[in-house]
């Protein structure tokens, strides 16, 4: 703007000059022209110059203002790259913690479980071993029990053959049992003093067995043991024997 006012000053000064001065000789015009218009040019040089300062001035603010602007958004960048790259690394730890914990559940419940089938085999292994325990125990006393009752089938069928084989000729045990008569009867079938076992048909070994503890003072089932031991306390084994017989034979 000042450029453009001091060449419309200097334009006025030649013009007025040259309006002032048109009745001279014109050998003295390009002289006057030239001495009027050298300050102009000089001020449009001067003018030029300020211009191309400012223009280089404002260029420069321009670069740097440029410069500041490219400078802070590659900070905003690297900071928005920053802050990213920090949620991405905590996304990717809390993914991690999750993935573990869930694993160390996963784990968990799989221990649990083993225990409980280990539990569960421990209990049906005891449960089986109970089993076959008890039946060993019942099968056990089964066998006990069948042999018991064979021993005695066969004691009672040794007896029955015995008396039947001696009853005939067995005249020491029938002797033996008149002094017996008074209380079990002659046939053996009656309850001495109404307390004691018929005697009749016994097996001769437990007859002779029960006569042998009545001589010697231990046996007393009915309260007898006594009156017993007196009756049976002259006899002797072979005794005892033959009278057993024969009282199995009745």
């Amino acid at each position: 703007m000042k450029q453009i006012t001091l060449l419309s000053l200097a334009a006025a000064a030649v013009l007025f000059t040259a309006c002032g001065e048109e009745k001279k000789p014109a050998q003295a015009a390009p002289a006057k022209t030239t001495q009027a218009a050298a300050p102009a040019k000089a001020e449009t040089s001067s003018a030029v110059e300020a211009t191309k300062e400012a223009a280089t001035k404002a260029a420069e603010a321009t670069k740097a203002a440029a410069e500041n602007a490219a400078k802070a958004a590659a900070e905003k960048a690297a900071a928005a790259k920053a802050a990213a790259e920090a949620e991405a690394k905590a996304a990717a730890e809390k993914a991690a913690a999750a993935k573990a914990a869930a694993e160390a559940k996963a784990k968990e419940a799989a221990e649990a479980l083993k225990a409980r089938a280990a539990a569960a085999t421990e209990a049906a292994k005891e449960t089986a071993a109970d089993a076959v325990e008890a039946t060993k125990e019942t099968a056990a006393k089964t066998v006990d029990a069948a042999k018991d009752a064979v021993s005695g089938m066969a004691a009672a069928a040794t007896g029955a053959v015995a008396a039947a084989t001696g009853a005939a000729d067995n005249a020491k045990g029938k002797e033996l049992f008149k002094k017996c008569t008074a209380c079990h009867g002659v046939d053996g079938k009656t309850k001495a003093l109404g307390k004691s076992e018929v005697i009749a048909g016994q097996a001769a070994a437990d007859l002779e067995k029960k006569i042998a503890e009545y001589k010697a003072g231990t046996r007393n089932v009915t309260g007898n043991g006594v009156l017993m031991k007196g009756q049976v306390a002259s006899l002797s084994d072979e005794d005892i024997k033959a009278i057993a017989a024969y009282i199995s034979s009745l």
